[in-house]
């Protein structure tokens, strides 16, 4: 299987890396993020519900991904390793009340000789339990352990110029999927039958290349469920005059990205008229907002700006870092368009910035995916924002 990159792109990566480790004192980063162990070694499986690892040394050397015994076959296939560093752990272990492949882990941790090393661990990854975390300690007494949660994640946040040729990739199956959705919604028809057309745009919407599962499912909002930003689809009919609120992606290569619209069935309200005029100003600000060397919350406070001459509030932040995306979540934990986020902008940065107004029993949503580029800003999805009547 052809890897994403080139080898050089993988050694880059790993020096910016082992740099940090070094000005933190770690000797040897255990990674648990599921989109860190790909970004690392390129391993690509649907094997992340049992415990898997990628080791990183300090030293020079290359890093050791661990996962089910089942599982090895495929990184051999999709990591850039040698095959005697993709390793499997015993079938045995897996779902066993009595035992644990962190015991298994931690063990061939010590016989490589690592076991007293300054070890860090990314400790708030979704599929690293606590349960994993405790077997992995009492496998590895004589450890020091450090919390090196998010070190891979501020790396990532700058993109490469291959990174971002497939958000490119990405961001046209997104537009796919808003058009399909643009296509097939109407009343009477089910929201269970407009996903299932959703999603064949996000996967095939490209005669060019493929589209990957999205690390978050196709969201679309109607009637009062639109009130509320993360309900799942139902087999809900669509009403007339429903206001939908649309919160999809494209994802190709493992990166994703963003693409939220606003759908009107039949006349829209007042209220949905004039809401939907200020989210689309408060995106114009965002947009002029964004440069190199701008703070994340002054973008932020651009857009309450604008809403506040509305007489609007939001609570919540409105955009955040985007790139390689495993289930649940596709956003990268670092960036955040909110108050309170000193975070310089840099050319390479990549952030979905969605501006969701969930009010009364209705919702509207615009988003762009958006590159930090060396003079201002991009937009790499490329779709009329003004709410989409369809009479």
């Amino acid at each position: 299987m052809k890897l994403p990159f080139a080898a050089d792109e993988y050694q880059r990566r790993l020096r910016a890396i082992r740099q940090e480790m070094a000005r933190r004192d770690i000797e040897l980063l255990v990674l648990n993020d599921i989109a860190n162990q790909h970004y690392v070694t390129g391993y690509d499986g649907w094997s992340f519900y049992t415990p898997q690892v990628v080791l990183v040394p300090a030293e020079d050397a290359e890093p050791v991904w661990i996962g089910r015994a089942m599982d090895a076959a495929g990184g051999r296939l999709t990591a850039w390793m040698r095959p005697e560093n993709v390793v499997g752990y015993p079938e045995p272990l897996v779902q066993r009340p009595d035992r644990h492949p962190m015991d298994w882990i931690g063990e061939w941790i010590v016989a490589k000789g690592w076991g007293r090393r300054r070890i860090g661990i990314e400790l708030e990854a979704y599929f690293y339990s606590p349960k994993a975390h405790a077997r992995l300690l009492a496998a590895l007494p004589e450890a020091t352990i450090l919390d090196a949660d998010l070190l891979v994640n501020w790396i990532r946040a700058v993109k490469t110029a291959p990174e971002i040729a497939y958000l490119r990739n990405g961001a046209r199956l997104a537009e796919a999927a808003v058009t399909a959705a643009y296509e097939v919604i109407e009343p009477g028809v089910r929201e269970c039958d407009a996903i299932a057309r959703i999603q064949a745009a996000q996967v095939a919407g490209s005669p060019d290349f493929a589209g990957d599962i999205t690390a978050l499912p196709p969201t679309i909002l109607g009637g009062e469920n639109a009130s509320a930003p993360h309900i799942m689809w139902s087999d809900r009919r669509f009403g007339r005059d429903e206001t939908v609120a649309l919160e999809l992606a494209g994802v190709c290569r493992r990166y994703a990205a963003g693409l939220a619209r606003t759908l009107q069935l039949g006349r829209p309200s007042p209220k949905v008229v004039d809401t939907g005029k200020a989210v689309i100003e408060g995106m114009d600000a965002v947009l002029g907002a964004i440069r190199p060397g701008v703070l994340a919350q002054d973008v932020e406070a651009a857009w309450r700006q604008v809403i506040g001459r509305y007489g609007l509030t939001k609570e919540s932040r409105i955009g955040y870092s985007i790139g390689v995306a495993y289930p649940p979540d596709w956003g990268e934990h670092t960036i955040s368009l909110r108050p309170g986020d000193e975070t310089v902008l840099q050319p390479g940065n990549v952030l979905h910035s969605i501006l969701g107004m969930w009010m009364d029993g209705w919702g509207i949503e615009v988003s762009e995916t958006i590159l930090v580029t060396e003079n201002g800003c991009e937009t790499l999805t490329n779709f009329p924002r003004d709410i989409h009547v369809k009479n």
